[in-house]
């Protein structure tokens, strides 16, 4: 490191730990990191018991998956805020998917369809570039059509600091 950069504190690593370490984040794929055996959501659960157990529970994003376990879309806090709240949503918020929504009463109608989602042999470095690329804080991680797991930024940022040894 550079006198300048431990002087003024803004050069984190050198150019060569930072080659390093993007060579171990490239080793390091999301099935090594990621949450497997999720929370999740059936399509055709009643939305008291989805704000029942945003109310138990505490993470901020939940899968929601048909009986075979594909995935369907996800629920996450902003949704289940914009249902409790719905008249303190601005008027610009106040679209026809959010009046659907504030009518449903099952999480098929309330959840975000189509989420983004990755595959498990996805590599730390491509996962954290898109999070940041993006503004991504989570993907839900599917093979072969199946629901296997969930990635959040908190684990990409632990698995990259881990790798720093």
């Amino acid at each position: 490191m550079t006198a300048e950069g431990e002087s003024s504190g803004r050069q984190a690593f050198s150019e060569e730990e930072g080659l390093d370490l993007e060579e171990k984040c490239n080793e390091v794929l999301v099935r090594d990191i990621m949450v497997t055996d999720p929370i999740t959501i059936k399509g055709e659960d009643h939305i008291e018991k989805i704000f029942d157990l945003f109310n138990e529970k505490h993470f901020h994003t939940y899968p929601v998956v048909d009986e075979n376990g594909d995935l369907l879309g996800i629920i996450d806090q902003n949704t289940i805020l914009q249902l409790l709240l719905t008249r303190r949503v601005s008027r610009l918020d106040h679209t026809h998917l959010m009046a659907v929504r504030s009518l449903s009463q099952s999480a098929r109608g309330i959840m975000i369809p189509h989420p983004i989602t990755i595959t498990s042999d996805t590599t730390l470095c491509e996962i954290a570039e898109t999070m940041i690329k993006h503004k991504v804080e989570h993907f839900c991680v599917v093979d072969e059509g199946k629901l296997v797991g969930i990635v959040c930024k908190s684990d990409v940022i632990q698995a990259i600091y881990g790798s720093r040894s």
